[in-house]
């Protein structure tokens, strides 16, 4: 594995040095509630594109309902949905899936300030999946649907609402936690899923999961690694949860994680449908991308977020 960029920021000088620029109002009072990392290292590193291995090992594969759960854990590794441009939209009133991981995690947004045009999980078509390791999670921003909100707070909801119910959705997390991110971007696209756009997803996939593979030997030697992901780029951009968990289950087997803890909200039977799918194109043997686009997979639909 080869990188392309690795930084480590000592957190109070570099909150200092770059901090974050909050456009949204709603953004800066969970930032306020929040408060900033002031404590402790962070280390960056960027990945170029790496040779997919061709042997395949054994990941267990765990179906997790609700969305992802955080702690300490040694060797664990979160996948960020990202943009091309890191971290791209943490400081607008957008609040999918990254933008929730950047206001839960607020020196996220200094990153992207400190590395500037570094910031890519893409460069010239080619994926290039940042890793984020010991950044603090200094709140939890509850999303969910509640009496005093019953569409909740995810997606465009998020800069519609009155303070009010911004403010008693966060809980400031004494002490913090501290998480690992993996960043990929993923595609976008309708109609017939292509060959090209099948190898695309795997290698981005692989190159992120080896990556967290490789720096949780240098970090945590002898800790297993378990990568928690969830439906990667079937939201707003309307990938197909069949195509995008079988890939990612091909993904991890390749680059030898222990554990993938896959997060299915209300999609339980898709993951199970994409597990399937990747058994039985591992089972007709030879090229298993080949064996997938056989099966003339098609993208969904946005959900608007």
């Amino acid at each position: 594995m080869e990188t392309l960029l690795r930084v480590t920021f000592e957190a109070a000088e570099f909150l200092r040095a770059h901090p974050p620029r909050l456009r949204d109002a709603h953004k800066q009072l969970v930032y306020e509630l929040a408060g900033p990392q002031t404590a402790g290292t962070i280390e960056v590193t960027r990945w170029r594109v790496a040779e997919v291995s061709a042997a395949l090992h054994a990941t267990e594969l765990i179906a997790a309902p609700g969305y992802y759960e955080y702690g300490d854990d040694a060797a664990t590794w979160h996948v960020n949905f990202a943009d091309p441009y890191l971290f791209y939209a943490y400081g607008s009133g957008l609040l999918a899936q990254d933008e929730l991981q950047c206001a839960e995690h607020p020196a996220l947004g200094s990153i992207r300030e400190a590395l500037g045009s570094r910031a890519l999980t893409e460069e010239d078509g080619a994926p290039t999946p940042v890793l984020v390791a010991s950044v603090e999670r200094r709140c939890v921003l509850d999303t969910a649907p509640n009496a005093a909100r019953p569409y909740g707070l995810y997606g465009n909801r998020f800069a519609a609402a009155p303070a009010e119910h911004i403010r008693a959705a966060v809980t400031p997390l004494r002490p913090p936690t501290r998480t690992n991110l993996v960043a990929i971007a993923a595609p976008t696209g309708s109609g017939r899923y292509t060959r090209p756009v099948l190898e695309n997803i795997a290698v981005t996939a692989y190159t992120g999961f080896a990556a967290a593979v490789h720096e949780s030997a240098r970090l945590w030697p002898g800790a297993p690694v378990e990568v928690r992901t969830g439906f990667w780029g079937c939201g707003a951009f309307g990938g197909n949860r069949v195509v995008m968990s079988s890939l990612q289950i091909f993904a991890a087997r390749l680059a030898g994680v222990a554990r993938l803890r896959f997060y299915t909200a209300d999609g339980a039977a898709d993951l199970t449908a994409g597990a399937s799918v990747l058994e039985e194109a591992i089972a007709e043997g030879g090229d298993v991308i080949e064996n997938i686009d056989h099966r003339d997979l098609h993208w969904g639909t946005s959900n608007g977020t």
